[in-house]
């Protein structure tokens, strides 16, 4: 039962990929649907943390709109390379990560897809099918967002994304996927939001020459590995990734970045569903790191 003596918890969440509610939905239909997003985030939170979803207020901060990319073809008639040259070069960078060999990449100048998912899901033992339809997805958004410094897109999205933290004024931020990278340059771009905590879950922010060199501001370059910028001010960072999620590559965020104050590595799901935001929201190690600042709020 909610304590009446106590305000929710403010929490501003962060989508990955494949949030998209479609190019033809806009106005009143786009604000239904981001606030039953909302409202299933803040459910699947509640139920790893044991609370009800009332004692967190959580606002969800949709920019797939900004992102929008060709619908993903699944037929077995679909091309084995991904159309955008630039989520191409990021397949393959990803890939050479992984270290896939090179008889399954083709000394990855060129990653033929259905090869690179079949490998892929041998060694992190998920369903090649799902497997493949959600790299369709993940490269081209990736690739949209972090096209150029400049690009509209990217300008946008991280817009987006700052202003739904200025309006919610949240002691957390809660970024997914996709999401900690949009969120990590929105809270560069605006040093004036300092949530306390900054929480990334499944991230693929040190992977490299696809998402790390690219980002704004750049990596230091601090000996072999470019170091990324620390958050503005004094918001904590904790990183979650599972061991099995392949888009949490490389491990150990903490490796690549400053100021990341606990870097976890632990397993979220065992089964395809590696990466979806439920399982890390409803994780034991995120309602570790939630848990504290639900315990602390200001009574009203």
């Amino acid at each position: 039962m909610t304590n009446p003596g106590y305000s929710p918890l403010r929490v501003v969440a962060v989508h990955g990929v494949g949030n998209s509610f479609g190019a033809d939905v806009t106005g009143t239909r786009r604000e239904e649907l981001r606030a039953l997003k909302a409202a299933a985030w803040a459910r699947q939170l509640g139920s790893g943390l044991g609370v009800p979803g009332d004692r967190i207020d959580l606002d969800f901060a949709y920019y797939a709109d900004k992102l929008l990319t060709a619908p993903v073809a699944q037929g077995e008639q679909d091309g084995d390379f991904l159309d955008d040259p630039l989520a191409q070069e990021m397949l393959a960078s990803w890939a050479q990560e992984l270290g896939v060999p090179g008889e399954v990449s083709q000394g990855h100048a060129t990653v033929p897809l259905r090869a690179l998912s079949s490998w892929v899901a041998r060694r992190f033992d998920l369903a090649e099918g799902p497997l493949r339809v959600f790299l369709r997805m993940l490269f081209p958004e990736v690739a949209t967002y972090l096209r150029t410094e400049d690009a509209p897109e990217r300008t946008a999205a991280r817009e987006e994304v700052a202003a739904r933290i200025a309006r919610h004024q949240p002691r957390i931020v809660i970024a997914h996927s996709l999401g900690s990278v949009v969120a990590y340059e929105a809270l560069h771009a605006h040093p004036e939001l300092q949530p306390d905590l900054f929480l990334t879950l499944g991230s693929p922010l040190a992977l490299p020459r696809a998402v790390h060199e690219r980002l704004i501001p750049a990596p230091r370059p601090v000996g072999p590995t470019p170091q990324g910028e620390r958050l503005p001010g004094k918001t904590r960072w904790v990183n979650i990734a599972d061991p099995g999620d392949p888009v949490a590559v490389p491990p150990r965020l903490s490796r690549h970045f400053d100021g990341i104050d606990l870097d976890h590595t632990t397993v979220i799901s065992p089964c395809f569903r590696f990466h979806h935001a439920a399982n890390y929201l409803q994780a034991a190690t995120t309602a570790a790191t939630i848990g504290p600042y639900l315990g602390s709020l200001t009574p009203r």
